[in-house]
């Protein structure tokens, strides 16, 4: 499958007048994102998320390096009509309604009557925003209706690649499950979006890739399922009754047991073969098992695990 998106060697740096000192944003990102896919771009605040993404959509140049999207070179003005960018702040004229704005970007696109209108009802209905606010002033819009309309205005070119830089933050549950799906529906129609996202729930769920970014440098990438494999169970076991040579039998299978209290010890494994084998080494010796519970990695374990890894935490 083709690359949406090829990255090689992309690095920005800035000059901190004040500290009077050089200040690297991205440093040496490598990155394809294919065809198709929901393709999530992690990072800790200040990771270099936003500024990758405006390098790539030609808002600020790099320092260094080079990237292609949907085959022509990074600042090609021949692609920019198949690319669609809902930044993190929508800023719109509060003035202007839904139907409006839409009407505006549209006429950027040079986009003709009757179809210029028949795309902006298709988007409205697409993000949901209810008919009755499509002739409303912006001003009296929620959060969630304005995200809604940032989306539809994401959408009026019927783009192949968007970028969405966090499009379900500060909203209600709602409104974040019905974006979170808009979102996800994308996929189906053939785009393929590049979601800068901390809602690692959201992005566990609609992603196929993710990569994790810190301190401008990429850390870890790969599907959701390989990056989140690794599921374990934790037993807790009742110490009493059990003797010095059962307990040494446990910690052979499991190392990393924990003493926990007088009372009881916690063991953690992953392989079912080993629950198993230690159950049976603990009735064997008279013990009794208090609790198997199984443990999910999800993509927030690790994600911190990462982070805090490359920090020394």
């Amino acid at each position: 499958m083709a690359a949406a998106i090829s990255i090689q060697g992309l690095t920005k740096k800035y000059v901190d007048v004040w500290q009077k000192q050089e200040v690297i944003a991205v440093n040496n990102l490598n990155l394809e994102v294919e065809e198709g896919e929901i393709f999530g771009f992690l990072g800790r605040n200040g990771a270099g998320k936003t500024t990758t993404i405006k390098m790539l959509l030609g808002l600020i140049f790099p320092t260094a390096g080079d990237a292609t999207l949907l085959g022509k070179p990074m600042g090609d003005n021949s692609v920019k009509n198949e690319l669609a960018y809902l930044p993190e702040e929508t800023y719109f004229y509060d003035s202007m309604t839904g139907w409006d704005i839409l009407d505006y970007y549209a006429r950027l696109f040079k986009i003709p009557e009757p179809e210029r209108s028949r795309r902006v009802q298709i988007c409205l209905e697409k993000v949901r925003l209810q008919p009755d606010a499509w002739k409303r002033n912006i001003r009296g819009y929620s959060k969630g209706m304005r995200q809604r309309t940032g989306i539809a205005q994401a959408l009026i070119n019927d783009p192949k690649l968007l970028f969405l830089d966090e499009p379900t933050s500060g909203l209600d549950p709602i409104a974040h499950a019905e974006l979170r799906d808009i979102v996800a529906s994308l996929k189906d129609e053939g785009k393929t979006v590049f979601l800068s996202s901390h809602q690692l729930a959201d992005v566990e769920l609609i992603c196929s890739r993710v990569a994790i970014i810190h301190r401008g440098k990429l850390l870890k990438q790969g599907t959701i399922k390989e990056l989140v494999a690794g599921d374990f169970a934790e037993l807790v076991v009742q110490r009493r009754g059990l003797s010095d040579a059962t307990l040494g039998k446990i910690k052979e299978i499991a190392p990393g047991t924990e003493p926990g209290s007088a009372e009881n010890m916690r063991i953690s494994v992953a392989e079912v073969e080993k629950i198993n084998a230690i159950i049976d080494i603990v009735r064997g010796g008279g013990g009794s098992i208090i609790s198997v519970v199984p443990h999910k990695r999800t993509l927030e374990d690790v994600f911190v695990e990462t982070v805090r890894k490359e920090d020394g935490s």
